[in-house]
């Protein structure tokens, strides 16, 4: 179990800090990856120009950046959020809930093991996306989806619960992931779109509403002293500024292709 107490975790997760970062340069499989949208084939060479202007970004955040090489054989390996759940203390290996994607957590599972000495893991027939996990503060909301089954959220919950985290389970109605309409910025602050503006679980926090023709820019990420978001959302960023946080914005056309966010890129740690 954790040392650290939960009034230290609280006040690291207010400030949102994190050292390190984990990402993985897309493959030329990348363009026949797994995808709901109908926004087109993605281009290649450009995913890999806006992938390394996102390791800048992150970069410029502060945080020291592992890059993972890419691998043909899992075309959507670069959204390497999918694989794990970490803590300041201990990471938490998924079962991803498409087959296709199952191997990236067996890639994962040695580099988190360079940096953390308490590992668990999701068992079958539980299934996680860690796009579907949700941390404000020492709480975690846990999101039942497409990728993430009752079994797999319960096997996430009671392990949180066993490191002194709370859990809550949360049903999507239209969003694919969790985070696809949510994200914390500390500060009790969340962005939220579609399902969650109203949502009963999220009613305690400050709200930063994304009206719904920017309904893209809810998946946004803070790191650091800033909050990462796509470009092209002049009223999210707006709002996001007028809260008082400094913004970065990115260029993610080939990756909202493939039903790809900003979080969905990197593990932050």
């Amino acid at each position: 179990m954790s040392n650290m107490s939960s009034s230290e975790r609280v006040k690291k997760q207010n400030n949102v800090m994190f050292n390190n970062t984990i990402v993985k340069i897309p493959s030329e499989s990348y363009v026949n990856g797994l995808t709901t949208s109908d926004l087109g084939r993605p281009n290649f060479e450009l995913a890999l120009e806006q992938h390394q202007a996102y390791i800048e970004a992150l970069k410029k955040c502060g945080t020291t950046v592992t890059i993972l090489p890419s691998n043909i054989e899992f075309p959507d390996s670069t959204f390497v959020e999918d694989t794990a759940v970490l803590t300041p203390n201990f990471a938490v290996i998924s079962n991803p809930g498409a087959l296709s994607r199952n191997g990236e957590i067996h890639e994962m599972e040695p580099i988190l093991k360079s940096f953390y000495e308490t590992i668990y893991t999701i068992m079958a027939p539980g299934t996680l996306d860690g796009g579907d996990i949700l941390q404000i503060e020492d709480h975690f909301y846990i999101g039942i989806s497409a990728r993430t089954n009752h079994d797999g959220a319960m096997q996430l919950k009671t392990i949180l619960e066993l490191e002194g985290y709370k859990g809550t389970i949360v049903e999507l109605d239209k969003f694919f992931h969790l985070k696809t309409g949510i994200a914390y910025l500390g500060n009790q602050t969340i962005v939220v779109a579609g399902e969650f503006i109203n949502h009963p679980e999220f009613i305690q926090y400050q709200k930063i509403v994304v009206p719904p023709e920017e309904e893209y820019a809810a998946n946004c990420i803070r790191v650091n002293d800033y909050v990462i978001i796509p470009a092209g959302y002049p009223i999210t960023k707006q709002k996001i500024n007028t809260a008082g946080f400094h913004t970065i914005e990115l260029e993610m056309s080939e990756f909202r292709k493939q039903d790809g966010g900003l979080s969905c890129l990197s593990l932050r740690f």
